[in-house]
């Protein structure tokens, strides 16, 4: 049977980026006979530009001439090449991003069964709970701090009328102690050094000093 059909062969299938190496690979050798032929036909164009007509430079252009059709070959051989090359390449970054997409995608599902295993385990009962919970010990906390900082006999309203009258009896008692200390008589002495109410006029300041005597 294997001298029929022949033997399966084991050898590993060539791969695109193989093909794709390959090709370049001819590309390249095409690429030198190319240079090749542009230089015989550069000599030949030198040689004819310095010969006059006659036999010899017809056999000169007849061998240009034949140069010349093998390099258009050449030149056709290589662009059916770059094109299978660009081929190759296209398919080849498709298969790449096939690839990206497929693992994307798988990234995406294990992802998702993830997050609904996850969720799942989430009671939303429990949170709503825990957020009434919250609220409450929140206006249980603001009725403390409100009923620590409550004031104690303490009026709330001030009449404007009384607070003028408090300031203006304040402003006449710091005068009156500032005029005391000036005359050299301590505060504390000078209810004791006042005259009495019941006297019209301050006596005289030499009748003082004889009573005081």
């Amino acid at each position: 049977m294997n001298r029929l059909f022949g033997a399966k062969s084991t050898a590993p299938k060539p791969t695109l980026n193989n093909a794709i190496s390959n090709v370049d690979g001819r590309i390249e050798s095409i690429d030198v006979k190319l240079a090749k032929l542009n230089s015989e036909l550069s000599t030949y164009q030198q040689r004819l530009s310095k010969m006059r007509d006659g036999p010899g430079k017809t056999a000169i252009k007849q061998k240009a001439l034949k140069v010349l059709q093998q390099r258009k070959m050449y030149e056709g051989q290589r662009d059916q090449l770059q094109q299978q090359s660009w081929n190759m390449e296209q398919a080849g970054m498709m298969q790449d991003n096939l690839k990206n997409t497929m693992i994307t995608v798988d990234a995406m599902k294990t992802t998702t069964k993830e997050l609904r295993k996850q969720y799942g385990k989430v009671d939303i009962d429990k949170i709503e709970k825990l957020q009434d919970e919250m609220a409450d010990l929140m206006d249980m906390g603001n009725d403390i701090q409100e009923s620590i900082s409550r004031s104690y006999d303490v009026p709330e309203d001030v009449d404007e009328a009384e607070l003028d009258a408090e300031l203006e009896a304040l402003g006449e008692e710091v005068e009156f102690e500032g005029l005391g200390e000036s005359e050299g008589i301590p505060s504390f002495m000078i209810d004791e050094a006042r005259p009495p109410q019941f006297i019209d006029e301050p006596p005289e300041p030499g009748k003082v000093k004889e009573a005081a005597g």
